[in-house]
């Protein structure tokens, strides 16, 4: 095993991976940034309903798990920018057939849930 190489014992199992991305605010966040960088202000206004503090721990996971990158600009005040990783931008064609499927079909899985509620 070269020293780039995750033992095995450490390697994160496909149900973590998917946790990762299948996140209601995370799936959010990653379709905007697949447009390109925002700063934390511009997602905060983007995602109605996410509070500051589910933002930021969201951010902060996505960033752990190598799928954002946060960059710092050394100007007063500080600017923060946020970015998909190489490999997170692989998801961005997935994520925006997953959102459209979603907008496109979330009347039918409302009438749904009304009907199977009803019986």
């Amino acid at each position: 095993m070269d020293s780039g190489e995750v033992p095995p014992a450490e390697m994160c199992s496909l149900r973590e991976v998917l946790d990762l991305v299948g996140d209601k605010w995370a799936i959010r966040v990653l379709v905007l940034l697949g447009d390109g960088p925002r700063r934390f202000s511009e997602l905060e206004r983007a995602l109605a309903g996410v509070s500051r503090r589910m933002l930021s721990l969201t951010l902060r996971g996505l960033e752990r798990n190598g799928l954002v990158t946060r960059t710092v600009y050394p100007e007063v005040p500080p600017r923060v920018e946020y970015t998909m990783t190489p490999h997170a931008i692989e998801l961005d064609e997935p994520l925006h057939a997953l959102s459209a499927w979603a907008a496109k079909h979330r009347a039918k899985v409302a009438e749904a849930r009304r009907a199977f509620d009803v019986a």
